[in-house]
């Protein structure tokens, strides 16, 4: 189990998760409206919203810190994670300003995973003018 678990992109993950999260609060509020119909309420619920926080904050903290502790020793993509999370904390605790927040949270997540995932594979091949 160990091994399967260092075999994972965790930036692809938090991409991932980022993106599922941009989705849930942006799309599936218009598209999925019927789900009360069947007695299902994801949307507005506070309970999955902070899970899925939750899992982000997991995923972004491992994947940018075994980055950071083993690749690159690189400060960028935790600062930025921590700014895009915030922006995501603000967006729950201010939801009439949802959207204001939304965006500079999934871009800064997203971002930090991406610079990440850059710095990393240039420590694989040996370039690490980038800092």
């Amino acid at each position: 189990m160990i091994s399967f678990l260092k075999r994972i992109n965790w930036d692809l993950m938090g991409m991932i998760t980022s993106v599922a999260c941009a989705i849930h609060c942006a799309i599936l509020p218009l598209i999925l409206t019927s789900l009360p119909l069947f007695g299902i309420n994801i949307i507005n619920n506070s309970l999955f919203e902070w899970t899925m926080i939750g899992i982000a904050f997991v995923v972004g903290c491992y994947s940018l810190s075994h980055g950071y502790r083993r690749h690159h020793q690189n400060w960028k993509p935790l600062i930025v994670f921590t700014g895009g999370f915030m922006f995501l904390v603000l967006k729950q605790v201010f939801y009439s300003h949802e959207f204001l927040f939304l965006v500079p949270a999934v871009s800064l997540i997203l971002f930090a995973h991406f610079l990440n995932f850059r710095y990393c594979g240039q420590f694989r091949t040996g370039n690490t003018h980038a800092h």
